[in-house]
Formats: C-alpha cells, sequence, structure tokens
C-alpha cells in the first residue's frame, strides 16, 4: 500500500472546492490505492483552517460544511503518532509536520506549498516524494 501525506491546501482543493487536479487523489484513496496517514495535529489544523473567514464563504458557495469535511478526514485518514523531526528543515514551521510524517514513513507528500516543494530533491534523497497531485 502506498502511504499518503496530504496538507491542508491539497485537503480543501479535494474536500472542499472539488479542483479538477485533486479528483484522481479522491479517487485513489475511495479505491483504497492510497493509504492516507496524518497526526491529530494535522486534524486540528484542518479544523482551524475550516472556520477562517476566507474560507467559510467558500465551502457556503460550494455547499460542503466542516463537518462534512472533517468526516472524509476521519473516514479515510489513517491517525498515526507525531513523527520525529526530519532531518530535514521547513522554512514555514506550519508545513514541518508534513515534512516529519511524510520521512518517517517514507510517503509521498503532496503539497501545494512553496516551501515544501522547495526542498523536493533533499526530500528524494530520504525516499520522500513531495508532488502537488496524484497522476
Amino acid at each position: 500500500m502506498n502511504l499518503v501525506v496530504i496538507d491542508t491546501n491539497i485537503v480543501l482543493d479535494a474536500f472542499v472546492f472539488d479542483d479538477p487536479a485533486a479528483r484522481p487523489l479522491k479517487q485513489a484513496l475511495a479505491s483504497r490505492q492510497l493509504q492516507w496517514i496524518a497526526t491529530k495535529a494535522m486534524r486540528d489544523e484542518l479544523a482551524r483552517v475550516l472556520a477562517y473567514p476566507k474560507v467559510t464563504p467558500r465551502m457556503a458557495f460550494y455547499k460542503v460544511t466542516a463537518e462534512h469535511v472533517l468526516a472524509q478526514f476521519d473516514g479515510q485518514a489513517q491517525l498515526v503518532d507525531t513523527a520525529a523531526k526530519a532531518p530535514v528543515t521547513c522554512k514555514d514551521p506550519d508545513d514541518q509536520k508534513f515534512i516529519d510524517l511524510a520521512v518517517a514513513h517514507q510517503a509521498t507528500l503532496l503539497s501545494k506549498d512553496k516551501a515544501v516543494l522547495c526542498m523536493k530533491k533533499r526530500l528524494l534523497a530520504l525516499e520522500v516524494h513531495a508532488q502537488t497531485a496524484i497522476d
């Protein structure tokens, strides 16, 4: 089973905005081709972001509730323990938890964050593929 760590923006693309680029990810998760791993801190961050004033009107537009998005997370993500600090450090401390988890489990890391994507080569050396979408 291929493990994947999904950052908050990709989760929003998939479960709030129904971004076409995220549809292959949704299908792979639904068919269990990918195993999404996450931590409680990642779920907490998602819950916090879903309440942001810039996000709530968009959720209303797409007719999605925070409860629906969190239910998708709960139904598809396998919660695991927080990972130890990886040997590489992200410029954005909010993204470090995603990197740490991906490195600890040698999982694919899905992110649109420039601070993460600029680390692709360093992450690849740690057997982590950082990318924006699942093909």
